[in-house]
């Protein structure tokens, strides 16, 4: 699919020798330089870009969409207490970054959201070693990101086993037209960090992001802290390590932790030891599927006609093929949320209307699952194969 070349805007950040300090944020034009090496660690934050969708049915694209710039609680902030030189932390993409950066493979450029020490970075650096981290401050940055050739893959949660579906990666799926060509699954390990010296009895006030807090909420009970959302857990740890306020912490990860200069005052504090995110790996070309012993795995999206037995019978297409769904998700249409059904006996009803998300193992090479997918077409008022990827059977860690 096409892409049209549209401007590129953001938010300044420089660098100043007082560690930490933010005090040139702002949403302004770049000032772009021709000198690439200044900006060879990118940030995929506030990209101004016209989306690249298929409309499906009744989902009509839009036109634009801007992304924010860095999270709030840094704007307009200066701090002398940070305790890691951030200078070397990923700077903003520019429009030279875009037009001309180097591609000499040497390195594949993940996109993720959030800030460095995030639990994405940590599952991009599992499914890539060696790859060259992007944070996004939004999810639909790394999409954004991946689809103008800005980074090469990027890693998004989809589930995860304490607070279930991330909805929003489901909806952005169907918007956009990238392809999974990959899963990753990592164990969240929650900590509570805090700045040099303090004890977590001393503190008085813990930041996270919202399920982060929700999944430590016996210990954070017991603390008696009051508890304040952050966008993401690193964001969090960042903050506490640039207000420098003693009473106040954050639940991050031990990464975190090390990256912002901040003491782990307590680990694996979450309520759940089996707390497991699964994240996707999103790129520009799917994968063909090569004949392997290794298990594959399938992701598609489909609508069907309204009708009685309609949802038992687009299962049983896999069931008769002896397929396995790993996962199924339901999403409601965005645009058309409701469908009017006339009966003459009854009169007419208002459903709702939804999308169906499936995973099933089995490769997309498989005869019975092109068998499986053309019997789903008869039914189907529309179906997409989101991706056919390896399945991660690695040690969870």
């Amino acid at each position: 699919m096409a892409l049209k070349a549209v401007p590129i805007w953001g938010s300044a950040v420089r660098s100043n020798p007082q560690l930490g300090s933010t005090s040139d944020l702002g949403t302004r034009h770049f000032s772009f330089r021709t000198d690439l090496e200044t900006f060879r660690k990118w940030e995929c934050c506030a990209v101004l870009a016209q989306r690249a969708t298929t409309p499906v049915e009744d989902e009509k694209p839009a036109t634009e969409i801007e992304f924010l710039g860095l999270i709030d609680q840094t704007q307009n902030k200066e701090s002398t207490t940070f305790h890691k030189d951030l200078n070397s932390l990923p700077k903003p993409l520019t429009a030279n970054d875009l037009s001309s950066s180097p591609r000499d493979g040497s390195k594949v450029r993940v996109a993720y959201q959030g800030l460095p020490g995030a639990y994405s970075e940590a599952a991009a650096l599992k499914a890539y070693p060696k790859c060259e981290t992007v944070p996004c401050d939004q999810f639909e940055a790394a999409f954004k990101a991946v689809e103008l050739w800005l980074v090469d893959k990027a890693v998004l949660p989809i589930e995860n086993s304490v607070g279930g579906s991330i909805h929003r990666n489901y909806d952005l799926l169907l918007r956009h037209r990238l392809h999974i060509v990959g899963e990753v699954q990592l164990v969240v390990n929650h900590c509570l960090l805090g700045l040099p010296g303090v004890k977590k009895e001393e503190l008085k006030r813990v930041l996270s992001h919202p399920q982060a807090l929700d999944q430590c909420e016996m210990t954070l009970s017991k603390l008696g802290v009051v508890r304040v959302s952050a966008d993401d857990t690193a964001g969090a740890a960042q903050i506490v390590a640039s207000d420098g306020v003693r009473d106040t912490g954050a639940v991050a990860s031990a990464r975190a932790a090390d990256i912002y200069g901040l003491d782990i005052l307590a680990e694996r504090i979450q309520d759940d030891n089996d707390n497991v995110t699964r994240f996707l790996i999103l790129a520009r070309e799917p994968i063909i599927p090569a004949a392997t012993d290794r298990p594959y795995k399938t992701s598609i999206v489909f609508t069907l006609e309204e009708g009685p037995g309609v949802l038992f019978k687009a299962l049983a297409v896999f069931a008769l093929r002896d397929i396995n769904l790993s996962k199924i998700e339901s999403r409601p249409q965005r645009k058309r949320p409701l469908r009017v059904v006339d009966d003459s006996n009854k009169g007419s009803a208002k459903y709702f209307d939804y999308l169906f998300y499936i995973d099933f193992e089995a490769s997309m090479a498989e005869p019975r699952a092109q068998y499986a997918l053309g019997h789903l077409q008869e039914f189907a008022r529309f179906l997409r194969v989101l991706g056919c990827y390896p399945m991660d059977t690695s040690s969870v860690d």
